[in-house]
């Protein structure tokens, strides 16, 4: 049985910083894409970065230059390290692979 298990968010203040983590069981991420969505309250999801199974990578607009995502083959570990936060970047992060989704981690970003 796949899951995905996300860990990282918090409170944090506008300029802040907070490094995302996505941990796969059941699934070797090394041969897939992995994104990370985020839900904020009344809005629809966002795809907001990609990170496929060459390291090749794509952001949102939104979160281009300040957003990086990478990944640990090793520990089979995704990561969405998230600099200058904004407010509207206040949401619930989601990872996903194939169809599998986590719980999500929400983070909060004050002015």
């Amino acid at each position: 049985q796949v899951r995905l298990v996300e860990s990282g968010g918090g409170l944090v203040q506008a300029g802040g910083s907070l490094r995302l983590s996505c941990e796969a069981r059941g699934l070797i991420f090394s041969g897939y894409v992995v994104d990370w969505y985020r839900r904020a309250p009344g809005k629809q999801r966002e795809l907001v970065a990609s990170i496929s199974s060459d390291d090749t990578t794509s952001y949102a607009d939104s979160v281009k230059g300040r957003f990086t995502v990478s990944r640990n083959n090793a520990e089979n570990m995704v990561y969405l390290q998230m600099d200058n936060l904004k407010p509207e970047d206040t949401a619930t992060y989601y990872c996903n692979v194939i169809s599998e989704w986590g719980q999500g981690t929400q983070v909060t970003v004050s002015a």
